[in-house]
């Protein structure tokens, strides 16, 4: 029946609601009103305004509150809950008193804006606050009411009724949803301060819809945050059998879910059932949901995890059995100046009003004079409403809780900031029609309340795509004060805006169930074999852990292990991840390819050195050969074959002469080479400045001073690698971090600083050596080698400062194999740059072996 009178009453709707597509408002900006004719629009003809007349079906229900004003917003609230149970339990909506105060911070809002000079400034919101009695059918009439307007005939006349700018309503989600069909296809703005139901976000079925409480959707994913915050894994859901309880659990269920959270059961029930109903509910999940049963049966304690619908009502405080509760609720909020509203209700006020009478006399326990009620209860003393109501302690008055208040306050400030921009927009346009007539469409609302944003006491306002707020709540904790009496305590904030994994914030010690300070254990057990762990199971909804392999490195060798635990450092664990095995040892060998591949080319080096030595030994007559002190020629290439095969000792197992010898055999092997290279450069520079006349330079740098010079240089390499091997040698050891699953055997320097004093010593004379080759590369002719000698160290040099990172960053064998690699590069350079042009002359252009080629007849100029 309910469904059949939404969709009867939406057919009725249609047919009303095409003369009421637009909304004239007669007013000018100098506070003098113009009357002017309704304009009656209808698809396809335009009727004689003087013969319409519409009347409304029914009885039209007087508004609660109203007031007359430029542009009237509507509410729809539950200020009366007309219900058979009259005891409060957990399934029980506010109290008529709080809902009369949302519908008092409605007026007390649009007073405060009609008193601004900023927001809408000379304009005058009305207001019509409906009472809808929570029910449905109730609401849609209000809907259909507030829409056409309030009188019950329509005439095209200046007395037209005024259709909403927007409504703000309902406090359920399915009253929202059914108010929503109602006035949604025609653009109507509604606007929700508690109705949270997932669904409204849909804009394809509420495209006017939106709120100014946060979706259920933020909370579910909240929620779920919760329990996998305090390691629970193992829960039970309730929730209320309406489209707030469904589609708020649908939501959570899917978030948990995605957290890999067990639900073991998700039971419903609404207030409206049986009590035997709830009885079979409340046995089905061991007594779990109604809360007086739970009061009156013994039962353990259990976690309450509340939503924001019930963690912050009064009435549930009273359960101190659920002492302990934990659950997001609204922020909480200051609204400066309303505490003094509610409570400035003059004897006129009160007599005024039928709903605030009926409240004076339910709060002071009387009857007015004047009430209509003295047949009904004669009983009462009478009273004249002048009673002290700063005495009062009830809902009403009490401001020290202002949560879903303020999302009615912030709700009205909302449509104010849409409409003022809306008349602003319209007036820079210029659209003023009937003597300065403002016309403002729905669909001009709906587009400025999407953009809204703005701050109200320090609270932003503004709206996402889906019409929905920015999700913040607070984790709010039931305590018990030391009266015995329920508290709440904010002990930390929810902010989905916050990046992810940080929107979760607990900054205070909280209460468990029993006044319990250590956080409770919600898990089951399940027999896991060895080599398993209990992990849990996600995409299951009624779980608990699923048996997992131990991670890599660890082992488990008893059933149930709730954790692994990893091998000794030398062992790994077996195939079955139930014991531990002796890791595999690992080092650069002579049997494996990289080895061979670079033992190969270190042979081949030593090789190449030796047959460029038999080739200069059998020319060693021949101008080429002679040019530079052949004897130095012959000493750089006995280098270079050591060089070459040092490196073969960094392949194969390290042990202590190994490890001494590789690192003292490359330092002093390679000092020896480039102290050539360095004496070849120095001859080149002394054999210029010997051409010139009169020099005698020669006779100070003759090959007794090259040979000495030589041997200074390595003599020094020989020192610090004594120093070295003295001081803190290098020493075999297993590397086992590197790899966890197996053993590098490699050499440890022993001294750090020995190492880079080599390797320091070494570059410093190539620096040296480079930097005279620069000064000599421009030198005639006949002394190109000085050019050959500069690409060789520019080589070697650019080898081994490439070599520090990449030596410092290569893992377990592979440094070996850079440092290994560097050497044969550097060879290689050295060999090829100074080496390979004399021996290409020596064996394919022979015409350029002479001595004609070599020193070739050319005049210097200098002064």
């Amino acid at each position: 029946m309910e469904i059949s009178t939404l969709f009867i009453g939406l057919r009725l709707a249609l047919g009303l609601f095409e003369l009421n597509s637009a909304f004239a408002l007669n007013f000018c900006w100098d506070g003098v009103k113009q009357s002017a004719g309704c304009v009656v629009r209808a698809d396809g003809f335009i009727t004689d305004a003087s013969s319409v007349k519409c009347e409304l079906l029914g009885t039209a229900r007087p508004p609660a509150f109203s007031v007359d004003g430029d542009y009237v917003i509507g509410g729809v609230f539950s200020i009366h809950y007309n219900t058979q149970t009259v005891k409060h339990n957990y399934t029980a909506r506010p109290e008529p008193l709080q809902l009369l105060k949302i519908s008092r911070v409605m007026v007390f809002a649009i007073e405060e804006i009609n008193k601004s000079t900023k927001l809408l400034p000379g304009i005058r919101l009305g207001y019509q606050i409906h009472d809808s009695c929570a029910s449905v059918t109730v609401a849609v009439h209000a809907a259909f009411q507030l829409s056409n307007g309030l009188d019950p005939v329509f005439y095209t006349g200046a007395n037209c009724s005024k259709s909403m700018m927007a409504v703000v309503g309902e406090s359920g989600s399915t009253p929202s949803i059914s108010i929503s069909h109602v006035i949604g296809p025609f653009n109507i703005p509604q606007v929700s301060h508690s109705a949270t139901c997932a669904c409204l976000s849909d804009k394809r079925q509420y495209p006017s819809f939106f709120r100014t409480i946060p979706s259920d959707q933020f909370q579910a994913v909240a929620l779920a945050k919760l329990v996998k915050h305090f390691g629970w894994t193992w829960i039970g859901a309730v929730r209320s059998d309406s489209d707030y309880g469904n589609n708020g659990m649908a939501s959570f269920l899917d978030a948990a879910q995605k957290e890999g959270i067990c639900v073991e059961y998700s039971e419903s029930f609404y207030r409206t059932h049986p009590r035997s109903r709830i009885q079979r509910v409340a046995d089905v999940i061991r007594r779990f949901l109604h809360l007086l049963t739970l009061s009156r049966e013994p039962s353990p304690p259990r976690q309450w995890i509340g939503s924001e619908g019930w963690i912050t009502h009064p009435d549930m405080l009273r359960f101190t059995f659920c002492a302990g509760a934990i659950g997001f609720a609204i922020q909480k909020s200051v609204i400066p100046g309303l505490r003094d509203f509610l409570l400035d209700l003059s004897p006129t006020k009160v007599a005024a009003s039928p709903v605030l009478t009926e409240f004076w006399e339910d709060a002071f326990n009387c009857r007015l004079e004047q009430s209509t009620k003295v047949e009904l209860i004669p009983y009462k003393r009478v009273c004249n409403g002048s009673e002290d109501i700063q005495k009062l302690q009830s809902p009403y008055t009490d401001t020290s809780q202002v949560r879903s208040d303020n999302m009615v306050y912030k709700a009205i400030y909302a449509i104010a900031h849409a409409i003022h921009n809306a008349v602003n927009l319209q007036f820079m346009k210029g659209n003023i029609l009937f003597f300065c007539t403002i016309f403002v469409l729905f669909s001009q609302m709906l587009t400025q309340l999407k953009k809204v944003n703005f701050s109200q006491n320090g609270y932003h306002v503004s709206f996402d795509a889906n019409g929905d707020p920015v999700a913040t709540y607070e984790l709010v904790n039931w305590q018990k004060s030391e009266s015995g009496s329920i508290v709440l305590v904010t002990v930390g904030y929810y902010d989905a805006s916050l990046p992810l994994g940080q929107e979760l914030h607990i900054n205070r010690n909280l209460t468990w169930a029993e006044g319990s300070t250590q956080v409770p254990v919600s898990v089951c057990t399940d027999s896991c074999p060895q080599g398993t762990h209990k992990v849990l199971q996600e995409g299951k909804s009624i779980c608990c852990y699923d048996c997992v392999p131990c991670p890599v490195g660890e082992i488990s060798n008893a059933t149930d292990s709730s954790d692994c635990f990893p091998c000794p450092k030398e062992f790994w664990p077996n195939a079955n991840k139930d014991t531990c095995f002796p890791k595999l040892v690992e080092f650069l060998s002579f049997d494996e390819v990289l080895g061979i591949i670079l033992a190969a080319f270190s042979v081949g080096g030593a090789c190449l050195a030796i047959i460029t030595a038999s080739v200069f030994f059998r020319h060693r007559t021949s101008p080429i050969v002679r040019a530079n002190n052949s004897e130095l020629s012959f000493l750089l290439l006995f280098s270079l074959t050591l060089c070459f095969l040092c490196s073969l000792t960094f392949i194969g197992a390290p042990s202590e002469w190994s490890c001494m010898l590789r690192h003292t055999a490359f330092g002093i092997t390679f000092v020896l080479c480039i102290s050539c290279v360095l004496c070849k450069t120095i001859v080149v520079l002394m054999a210029f400045k010997a051409t010139l006349p009169g020099s005698n330079v020669m006779k100070w740098f003759g090959p007794p001073q090259q040979r000495m010079t030589v041997v200074s240089f390595t003599f020094i390499q020989v020192l610090i690698c004594t120093i070295w091997l003295v001081v803190s040698p290098p020493f075999p050891m297993k590397n086992l971090t590197t790899y966890k699953e197996r053993i590098i055997l490699e050499c440890a320097l022993g001294s750090a600083v020995g190492f880079w004093a080599v390797l320091g010593y070494i570059g410093l004379l190539a620096v040296f050596c480079f930097v005279l080759a620069v000064l000599a590369r421009k030198l005639p002719d006949n002394f190109n080698e000085a050019k050959f000698i500069t690409f060789s160290m520019l080589i070697f040099c650019a080898v081994w400062i490439t070599f520090i990172p990449a030596y410092v960053s290569s893992p377990g064998k592979f440094t070996v194999a850079v440092e290994i690699f560097a050497i044969l590069a550097s060879s290689f350079g050295l060999i090829l740059c100074i080496f390979a042009p004399k021996c290409f002359i020596i064996l394919f252009k022979p015409e350029k072996n002479t001595k004609k080629h070599m020193y070739p007849v050319e005049t210097h100029k200098h002064a």
